[in-house]
């Protein structure tokens, strides 16, 4: 018995929803392969061993992709990296600092793990000024003007 064309495009919708239920981020993979497989079962008439070994390699190159290519992109944190990454860095004041009193500072991206940090300065800085990491005091970020 050879499988129709739209059975693959069903199938494959039928694993990507099932991706809605069981959050494994994997099932995806085999969703989408099965959805290159049906255009390709329709336009060149493939037997079931030749839609079956399409469906597997394409698979397994989206996964390959994921892992190798996508997903290297996606933001790292910064967690046990030395503080020279850090130094240099600007952010934005979203609490006002002073010298002998603590403020808060966000960045655009995780700074050793997160985007907020509570900081201390040698000047006072008004809340929404952009500030630079001059260095690290234990917990604390030290920042200066930009």
């Amino acid at each position: 018995m050879q499988p129709e064309w739209w059975y693959w495009i069903v199938g494959g919708l039928v694993l990507i929803l099932a991706e809605l239920i069981i959050p494994s981020f994997f099932i995806i993979w085999f969703g989408l392969g099965a959805l290159v497989v049906g255009p390709l079962a329709l336009v060149f008439a493939l037997s079931l061993p030749a839609q079956l070994a399409t469906w597997t390699l394409a698979s397994l190159v989206m996964v390959w992709l994921w892992f190798k290519v996508f997903k290297r992109s996606f933001q790292k944190t910064r967690i046990g990296t030395a503080d020279g990454e850090v130094i240099g860095e600007i952010g934005l004041l979203v609490s006002a600092v002073a010298p002998f009193e603590r403020g808060r500072v966000r960045f655009q991206r995780p700074l050793l793990g997160a985007d907020e940090w509570v900081c201390r300065a040698d000047a006072a800085i008004a809340a929404g000024e952009r500030v630079r990491v001059t260095s690290i005091e234990g917990s604390f970020l030290k920042v200066d003007r930009v």
